[in-house]
């Protein structure tokens, strides 16, 4: 799968893509990063802190990569639910799961504060509208056991609430959760990168990996600059996986998820429709998630691709919001632009060690939260210090003669359509 060129996307007006400083070429280094977004850039910042020598090599420019095209909803979702991680995992291990999504978020948060990076960060709650079947005693409980937990209180809201924090009269109820918020993603990995150079990391824009030999010892990188020998190999490129690395790209399914910004639609109209000026999602399997902009002037909404023609995946998202937001039928579109997320296929980001590489990847969809918490894991792996994570050591498997090319998604997606089609609702 290919995305267009010549994107339009609303982040890059305020932080665009650019080529890395100018450096002299490093044949050797302690750790070769292969991908300059959230992932490799945190553990980039990690390692260089650390006194080690580090270099990045990315493939197109800082920035130009799926970090910078999300949504920038901190939200650190795991997309398997507390039965399934627990019939798969037993009770202890699954409640891990969840242990380590309310620690990584807080750490975004953390990061963000004692960096004191201007990524126009606000934790502002995130709204998920609840349609077909829920159980609002349930959810009651749930809400209940996490505050007795981490001393965060989600919200079960009702119907006749949901008006304090949505304008649309789409849903029949919402989950309102204070601990996540929003961020400009553009921002965010470019004060990362600023920061690892800051700390001695050497990035190498526009210089694709074309292919890693495993030595004795080392690890010989090639690419149209030249060749780098490293003691360590991080990669982290996840969704935009290429050919130089095979192992990595037969394990992961890279799925189009894409966004649209409307024009300036005033900060009164935005309130009005987001009273809390909140982040929001949906519990439908291919639910849209979307947000004012950092400014208050937008709306940002995304969802999974369904078209392969960009005019009418435009189309659909638009529709989308106009479901949504009836009031917003005739708004103008401004900004339009795709980017590849990954899943493996359990759906479970993970922190695999294969033949030597270290592979932080898949993180369905998650990636604001994800892939720094992950980057950081596997720096701190190979400082040896402590990176206990429950994503380590969980297999990563494949299908027989799947090579990256997911040929089953249409059929996926019909199937997830269709079951948000038939949910009846029954409260």
């Amino acid at each position: 799968m290919a995305l267009e060129t010549n994107l339009n996307c609303y982040w890059w007006q305020a932080a665009p893509p650019q080529a890395a400083p100018v450096a002299p070429w490093q044949d050797k280094t302690d750790i070769a990063i292969i991908g300059g977004g959230f992932t490799g850039l945190s553990a980039a910042l990690t390692l260089a802190r650390a006194g080690r020598n580090v270099v990045v090599l990315e493939k197109g420019l800082i920035g130009e990569g799926a970090s910078t095209r999300n949504g920038g909803i901190t939200s650190g979702n795991i997309r398997l639910s507390a039965d399934q991680l627990k019939r798969r995992f037993g009770a202890e291990r699954a409640q891990a799961f969840f242990d380590e999504a309310v620690a990584a978020r807080a750490d975004l948060d953390r990061f963000i504060s004692d960096e004191k990076i201007d990524c126009d960060y606000k934790p502002c709650g995130r709204l998920v509208g609840l349609t077909g079947q829920f159980s609002a005693d349930k959810i009651t409980r749930d809400n209940d056991a996490f505050e007795a937990r981490y001393g965060i209180r989600p919200r079960f809201i009702e119907k006749g609430e949901l008006s304090d924090y949505s304008g649309s009269a789409g849903y029949d109820g919402g989950i309102f959760r204070p601990d996540i918020g929003g961020i400009h993603p553009a921002k965010l990995l470019h004060e990362m990168a600023r920061l690892a150079l800051a700390a001695g990391a050497r990035i190498f824009s526009e210089t694709p990996v074309l292919s890693i030999k495993r030595q004795t010892t080392t690890f010989t990188l090639a690419t149209d600059k030249g060749v780098v020998i490293a003691d360590h190999v991080i990669s982290a490129t996840n969704a935009y996986t290429d050919k130089a690395q095979p192992w990595l790209k037969r394990r992961l399914v890279p799925v189009i998820s894409e966004m649209i910004a409307t024009e300036k639609l005033g900060a009164n109209q935005v309130q009005a429709l987001m009273p809390k000026l909140s982040m929001f999602g949906e519990s439908k399997q291919l639910g849209y998630y979307y947000r004012p902009s950092p400014d208050g002037e937008r709306i940002l909404l995304g969802g999974r691709r369904m078209h392969k023609d960009s005019g009418q995946a435009k189309q659909r998202l638009h529709d989308g919001l106009s479901a949504i937001f009836p009031e917003l039928k005739d708004a103008k579109i401004e900004a339009h632009w795709p980017g590849f997320v990954a899943f493996p296929f359990d759906q479970l980001p993970k922190l695999a060690v294969h033949d030597g590489i270290i592979y932080p990847a898949g993180f369905c969809g998650s990636g604001t939260v994800w892939a720094r918490w992950l980057g950081q894991k596997a720096a701190m792996m190979i400082l040896g210090k402590e990176s206990e994570t429950v994503f380590a050591n969980l297999a990563m498997n494949t299908l027989p003669l799947y090579t990256g090319d997911p040929w089953f998604l249409p059929l996926a997606m019909t199937y997830y359509r269709l079951r948000d089609r038939f949910s009846v609702s029954t409260k």
